[in-house]
């Protein structure tokens, strides 16, 4: 677009702010109308990019641009504007030079200091990704690794794994295997560096789920490549669990879901490693039982005062900037989950063998019903029937399930010592 086609398109996302619902009106309908011209999604790429102009603008470009790019909320009509030979392909197509600008545009920008554009940014990157990385855009990780890297940028320390986040859920078993040995290290300098003050828990963790996410692609490449995934992760399964041991050995914290959420992610990143790499898993589990037990009995306690002396989860609904659940309950769920892992593996049982008896204590003491429960059941015994017959994924149907499993295992114990 021309200059003053920019200067019309920054006229027409001004009017889309007017209170007028005529004036709006009019604007959407000549924004949809330009839409399919060329260049326009070059064109509002510079809008969101240029940090000069009123955060409004911005944001209404990064919904608009959402209209040419493969954005995550509107991937449908993607399909059909920014590569042919898809399904449900329709012209215009956005050429191949514009696509070059938006692209660089959008790397340009990952690094905003405005948490709204960041994540906008970051789901068109991912989006944009999922069909031009790594042949039309083999640049996207180098700069990505670049900006994590950077403990002078946290604005893009922050886009950077936020982008690699959302790529994570695409990544194939071509991409892992020469990602992980170099993202990893960069992860982990994350991860362990508390100390570093805007290296907070909320960073820590989105790291984390990244780790999750690949180790998760690791293990679907098991069945085909045993040998070459295990000597992959290796030389890397060492410093993860003495790391997870640091985050897990102290005391869970009450009312501070970010504490839970790091320690939940720790739990689901432990799960996959010894679920998919059970030999060298349990050469290095050791280390992390302490730190899991004192997590498990501490969390006991917060669970106790929030949940079942409580009138209810004080945090109950409430999410992160990307949508990630911040509830106690959920952290006490993947808890549990990862105790059953633990007690239905025939190599980390003996681990925790010695303290069967307190496993099953703590976890029926999950059981108590709460506050809310006495008082909804005891105006209306339906309900109580009615959740009792929920198959819906709760805490009390998690720790049912726990509880049974466990009171299993310890009548084992008994009859092998008779025999």
């Amino acid at each position: 677009m021309a200059d003053q086609d920019q200067q019309w398109l920054l006229n027409c996302l001004t009017a889309t702010l007017d209170t007028n619902q005529e004036v709006r009106s009019y604007a959407e309908a000549s924004l949809n109308q330009a839409s399919l011209q060329p260049g326009f999604g070059g064109a509002l790429s510079k809008v969101a990019a240029n940090r000069e102009l009123p955060l409004g603008l911005r944001q209404i470009s990064f919904c608009r641009i959402e209209l040419m790019l493969p954005a995550v909320l509107l991937k449908q009509f993607v399909k059909k504007h920014w590569q042919e030979g898809e399904e449900n392909f329709e012209h215009p197509v956005v050429s191949r030079d514009e696509k070059e600008v938006i692209r660089r545009l959008l790397l340009l920008s990952v690094d905003d200091s405005n948490r709204k554009i960041c994540t906008a940014i970051s789901m068109a990157v991912s989006s944009v990704a999922h069909y031009d990385w790594p042949e039309d855009w083999p640049d996207l990780l180098p700069f990505l690794l670049n900006l994590i890297n950077d403990q002078t940028n946290i604005n893009g320390v922050h886009g950077a794994l936020r982008c690699l986040a959302l790529l994570s859920g695409d990544l194939d078993d071509t991409v892992v295997p020469k990602l992980v040995p170099v993202l990893f290290p960069c992860l982990h300098i994350i991860v362990s560096s508390p100390q570093v003050v805007f290296y907070d828990k909320p960073l820590r963790t989105k790291a984390l789920s990244v780790v999750y996410s690949c180790t998760s692609m690791l293990g679907a490449m098991t069945g085909v490549y045993k040998a070459e995934t295990s000597n992959l992760m290796m030389p890397m399964l060492k410093p993860w669990m003495d790391q997870f041991s640091t985050i897990l050995e102290h005391p869970v914290q009450s009312e501070d879901p970010d504490d839970w959420n790091i320690r939940m992610e720790v739990l689901k990143c432990l799960n996959q490693f010894v679920q998919n790499f059970p030999t060298l898993a349990e050469t290095e589990f050791k280390v992390v039982v302490g730190p899991l037990w004192q997590t498990f009995v501490s969390s006991l306690s917060v669970y106790e005062r929030s949940l079942i002396e409580g009138a209810e989860d004080p945090y109950e609904g409430r999410y992160d900037s990307d949508g990630a659940e911040k509830s106690l309950e959920s952290f006490v769920i993947q808890l549990l989950e990862f105790m059953l892992t633990i007690v239905g593996s025939r190599r980390l049982a003996k681990v925790v063998a010695n303290n069967l008896r307190e496993l099953v204590y703590y976890t029926i003491a999950f059981l108590q019903i709460t506050e809310q429960q006495v008082h909804t059941w005891s105006l209306d015994a339906n309900q109580y029937v009615a959740d009792e017959e929920d198959t819906t994924y709760s805490c009390r149907v998690s720790e049912q399930l726990s509880s049974e499993i466990l009171a299993s295992a310890i009548l084992l114990d008994i009859l092998k010592k008779q025999t």
